[in-house]
């Protein structure tokens, strides 16, 4: 039984109150650890290292800060194997995909590595006569990061490697859930050469989340997680007059049209309906089928999520592991049942598979079969609500703008896809579409470190998207300075502001 605590100052810390909860290995059922819930002097501890060490990091030059990235990143790959095996362990993903996910935040520190250059200004010689303008970034102090389960590698690497290399102090508040994974970022941290205070991470649940929206020394939120808890952080942290960027929900289609490769298609369904058990903001969760081709791509479908290969993480043939906490299996339970009873037709029940095929000691684990649903329609709640678990929902439509139309009503616009060999329909659906990640032939069109990430209306509160040069705006304030020395300093008062003259 591991004892997972918080790191501030440079060292684990201890909780300061008798208040913990179980982490749990999702494949077998069993208690692994207790990870300790914060109280909000634990959250005030940690902000108060961080603001104690801002002054001196942001005086640091930003190739000394990049520096620091550069050894992370080092270390990083080098130990990513473990990193891997502790997502598997707590969240129960499978190993390949573990590795996947923390490849992607890697991917977030080798862009902050040139933090030197994205901090470049703009400056204008003469812009009046005698005076000279310049703009400049600078860190905005102590910022936050609180992240969900199902990333507990690259989420936080959304956050905390930009917000850093700017000249930022960090906190953060991850997922009980898994939380292993974040001590060993800070300790790389602290092997990498970064000093003690500038990274910190406080564990807990709400009571952390409102003890830093609350805290006036936390200048910056950045939080992904469900829609109505993103709209949460989001009301919350303005009204404290904090900066908050907050990644809600989601609801990703995936568009089939009638010329698609069906081949490419199913696999594409296939793995970015189940892969991670659908615990993705970007799976694809609802197929809209236009035309006739549902009758083609449905019975492909059905055969591939009645053979998927639902194993322990551990093992390398897996394709799908078990579902994160008894809870959410629960959740995910009740949203088929729900499916069924509002006249969706089930043609793959996950529901049936049995634990005990999944591996040695996995019968008591947290699992779930592919569930493949045909004849779903906009008014039902397994379309309109984010499930969150293995479950495809097909949708037939007529044509593209019947599809497109589809889309564009939904709440959530998070990310999207259309397979098609078409590039007049593709242009089209790119430009008329609804949402703010698109991919064309592309089923997970999660943008790379240097774009940024972030969706569309009710999947993004704030104004700004989670890394790329978004993120690098999102933790820097911009200053704006006129120069002018008393050489040409005319005579007498001036009463008007400068002008390009």
């Amino acid at each position: 039984m591991t004892n997972i605590d918080h790191f501030i100052a440079g060292r684990l810390a201890a909780n300061s109150v008798a208040r913990s909860q179980d982490v749990t290995n999702p494949a077998t059922g069993q208690v692994t650890g207790k990870v300790a819930l914060a109280a909000k002097a634990d959250v005030d501890a940690a902000v108060a290292a961080a603001q104690a060490a801002f002054p001196a990091w942001a005086d640091t030059p930003p190739i000394r800060r990049a520096r620091v990235m550069f050894k992370f990143l080092e270390l990083l790959n080098q130990r990513r194997d473990e990193l891997a095996h502790l997502i598997t362990a707590e969240h129960g993903k499978v190993f390949t995909d573990a590795q996947g996910e923390v490849t992607r935040g890697i991917d977030i520190v080798e862009f902050a590595c040139g933090i030197p250059q994205l901090l470049k200004g703009d400056y204008t010689e003469q812009v009046s006569t005698g005076i000279d303008n310049w703009t400049l970034r600078q860190p905005l102090g102590v910022v936050a990061g609180i992240t969900p389960f199902n990333f507990p590698v690259m989420v936080p690497m959304w956050m905390f490697p930009v917000a850093i290399a700017a000249g930022n102090t960090f906190v953060l508040k991850p997922s009980p859930t898994d939380p292993s994974a974040s001590l060993m970022m800070a300790e790389l941290l602290k092997q990498a050469g970064l000093p003690d205070g500038v990274f910190n991470v406080v564990q807990g649940d709400k009571v952390a989340v409102d003890a830093l929206l609350e805290h006036p020394d936390v200048k910056a939120i950045s939080f992904v997680g469900s829609t109505p808890i993103a709209n949460y952080i989001y009301e919350t942290g303005a009204r404290h007059g904090k900066r908050v960027q907050a990644l809600g929900g989601a609801k990703n289609h995936m568009v089939v049209m009638p010329d698609a490769d069906i081949d490419q298609t199913v696999d594409a369904l296939i793995g970015a309906g189940y892969g991670s058990a659908g615990e993705r903001c970007m799976a694809i969760s609802v197929a809209v089928l236009v035309g006739d081709v549902a009758d083609k791509v449905i019975p492909k479908l059905v055969e591939r999520a009645k053979t998927l290969k639902v194993l322990n993480g551990t093992n390398l043939a897996a394709e799908m592991g078990p579902i994160v906490t008894r809870a959410a299996n629960e959740r995910i339970t009740g949203y088929i049942a729900q499916g069924e009873k509002e006249g969706a037709k089930l043609l793959v029940d996950g529901r049936a598979f049995d634990g005990k095929a999944a591996g040695e000691g996995c019968g008591d684990g947290f699992w779930m079969g592919g569930t493949l649903f045909d004849h779903v329609t906009p008014e039902m709640r397994i379309y309109k609500e984010e499930i969150f678990g293995p479950v495809l929902s097909c949708v037939r439509v007529h044509d593209l703008k019947e599809a497109v139309d589809l889309v564009n009503a939904h709440e959530f616009g998070n990310g999207v896809s259309c397979f098609t060999r078409d590039g007049n329909v593709a242009r089209e659906f790119g430009r008329r579409i609804q949402v703010g990640m698109v991919g064309i032939n592309v089923p997970i069109p999660v943008p790379m470190a240097w774009h940024g990430f972030g969706g569309w209306k009710r999947s993004l509160f704030g104004d700004m998207h989670a890394y790329g040069e978004e993120g690098v705006r999102f933790y820097t304030k911009q200053k704006s300075i006129m120069q002018r020395w008393p050489e040409s300093i005319g005579k007498g008062a001036e009463f008007v502001m400068p002008t390009a003259v």
